[in-house]
């Protein structure tokens, strides 16, 4: 059995993180072969990081614990924190732009550093969470309607515990998620898919294999980390207890072993050879320790998904783009692409339901 290669090197870089942050993918297809199934067989052996950047930006919540772009941000500040874009602007755009900052402190090295005139983004982002603590914390005391207001009331075991829970779920996170995914979708079913924009119409549960393989090829985030629960090997090496592993989604997600042609788009393999198999999905985690928001994301973009299909066609304009993805801090086409939307002719009963 061999040792882990490499070192952590200080606390803010390692001896491969420059080269790991230049090309994640690049990265490990240089250097992980047919170990994908592996680490999802073993999920339950690793445990959330405790000291990871989730829980220095979010607090102590549920999934930062062991044991426990508009469209996307109108519906979380909406649902979750009663405030409405057309109804509070000016308090949707300062909380926006909060969460914007807040989660910059995800994708910057952990050093909080202010001097005059200047803060680092991770000082900045810590800046910005307080900010937000203070908004949530006034909705807390004083809003008593829906899901904030239900929030409050409850017998939570400290008084900290419901404005952390709140901060995690008006999060720039969810909102990123969904927009990353939704522009996968738009773009794989651009081109010459009429036919299988019909189909997803005509068959809701064709949207749900789509949408899985969407995710299995453009996971919106290329992994995370987790902490060895106890000794174990991973592709013949040593991994010891307390050790911290991280895992690519994208290179699990093309696991030849697991995924036949793994690198093609083919919908239709969820409901023969990897029916059952949604499990090795991980790019909202896996095992004990996955999100908690991954159904209410699916929610979300289906609705979305189907809004698109029945109201619009759309192709790439023009036919031929760039469409190479870049992965950090998630995952989008590097050039931005241009998509032609053409609106579809409505029946009145279609034009009755919009109106309502």
């Amino acid at each position: 059995m061999s040792k882990l290669p490499g070192n952590a090197g200080v606390s803010v870089l390692g001896d491969k993180s420059l080269e790991f942050y230049r090309d994640p993918v690049h990265f490990c297809r240089q250097r992980v072969e047919n170990t994908g199934a592996e680490c999802s067989k073993k999920s339950n052996l690793f445990l959330k990081d405790p000291t990871d950047l989730m829980t220095n930006m979010y607090g102590d919540t549920v999934i930062t614990t062991n044991g426990e772009e508009r469209l996307g941000t109108e519906l979380v500040l909406g649902l979750f924190l009663n405030v409405r874009a057309e109804e509070q602007p000016e308090l949707f755009q300062e909380i926006s732009q909060l969460c914007t900052l807040h989660w910059h402190g995800l994708i910057s090295a952990p050093v909080s550093l202010k001097v005059p005139l200047w803060s680092s983004g991770y000082s900045t982002a810590l800046d910005a969470r307080d900010k937000l603590m203070d908004i949530i914390k006034d909705k807390l005391e004083n809003d008593k309607q829906g899901f904030v207001g239900s929030l409050g009331s409850l017998p939570l075991p400290d008084s900290s515990s419901a404005s952390q829970h709140l901060l995690l779920f008006i999060s720039a996170l969810i909102p990123k998620a969904l927009a990353s995914l939704l522009t996968s979708f738009t773009l794989a079913l651009s081109g010459d898919q009429q036919q299988t924009r019909r189909q997803l119409l005509e068959d809701p549960d064709y949207l749900r294999l789509v949408l899985l393989e969407v995710q299995r090829l453009w996971p919106p985030f290329i992994g995370g980390r987790r902490i060895a629960d106890k000794d174990s090997t991973l592709a013949g090496f040593h991994v010891p207890k307390d050790y911290g592993a991280i895992y690519i989604s994208h290179s699990v997600h093309r696991d030849p072993e697991v995924f036949q042609q793994p690198d093609d788009f083919l919908p239709e393999r969820w409901s023969g050879r990897n029916a059952g198999q949604e499990h090795f999905l991980c790019s909202f985690g896996n095992g004990p320790r996955n999100c908690i928001g991954t159904k209410l994301t699916d929610v979300f973009l289906k609705e979305a998904c189907m809004y698109l299909l029945n109201h619009y066609d759309w192709c790439l304009d023009p036919p031929s783009q760039d469409l190479e993805y870049k992965w950090l801090p998630v995952s989008r086409p590097a050039n931005t692409p241009t998509v032609s939307f053409t609106q579809l002719d409505q029946t009145p009963s279609d034009r009755s339901n919009d109106t309502s």
